[in-house]
């Protein structure tokens, strides 16, 4: 069974759909218990990093995550749920400040800076540039291109976790792992072929096939 981790974030009933699709077995649920004896956790989300994360700290989610990450169990953050296992972003901040995430990775979640003659956010399709090999892009073009919807992008402090990023006026962090612990800027969901594929690749490390 995956587990989704549900926190009233948006997106949720798309991902569930593709991770079906691909043929897991999964279920929606704010449950510890439920969570804690996956096979393997998705986090996902969509929205402003504040009441996101406010969501999830509010259901004990949050401590949820860190277990799950902390016992090594397979987990997979999409979007928001990339960006929340960092020290803090700048999005929502008030008067300039900062606001929290779990800070299992050290890093920042930063915004795209104006003046770059780009949209902001960015919407759409974008290529990855492979940092290090990666199981969750077996089986994928050199560049593959997935589907982004973002404003905000992770700045990771340790740099041996980067398993790809991309390109949009500066060159962000598009994904990280660490043994079985992978998160995604872009939504594999929406992402057709490429994102079904690194859903089977996610698949099979939680199921070791």
């Amino acid at each position: 069974m995956i587990a989704i981790v549900d926190y009233n974030a948006g997106n949720i009933r798309s991902v569930q759909r593709a991770f079906e699709y691909a043929g897991a077995d999964c279920l929606i649920t704010s449950s510890p218990d439920e969570i804690l004896s996956a096979d393997g956790v998705i986090l996902p989300g969509v929205g402003a990093f504040r009441d996101c994360f406010g969501n999830l700290e509010q259901r004990g989610l949050d401590r949820v995550v860190c277990q799950c990450i902390g016992k090594g169990m397979p987990f997979l953050g999409i979007c928001l749920g990339f960006q929340m296992l960092f020290e803090y972003s700048e999005e929502n901040g008030t008067d300039g400040g900062l606001v929290k995430g779990m800070g299992v990775f050290k890093g920042a979640v930063r915004r795209f800076p104006p003046g770059m003659g780009l949209k902001v956010p960015q919407i759409g399709w974008n290529s990855l540039d492979r940092a290090r090999d990666c199981v969750l892009f077996d089986g994928l073009p050199t560049k593959p291109y997935v589907y982004f919807v973002h404003s905000y992008y992770v700045d990771a402090k340790d740099r041996s976790l980067v398993a790809a990023r991309s390109q949009y006026g500066l060159l962000f962090d598009a994904a990280i792992a660490r043994d079985r612990i992978f998160a995604v800027q872009f939504h594999p969901e929406k992402s057709g072929d490429v994102g079904i594929m690194i859903i089977k690749n996610f698949l099979k490390v939680v199921y070791g096939v």
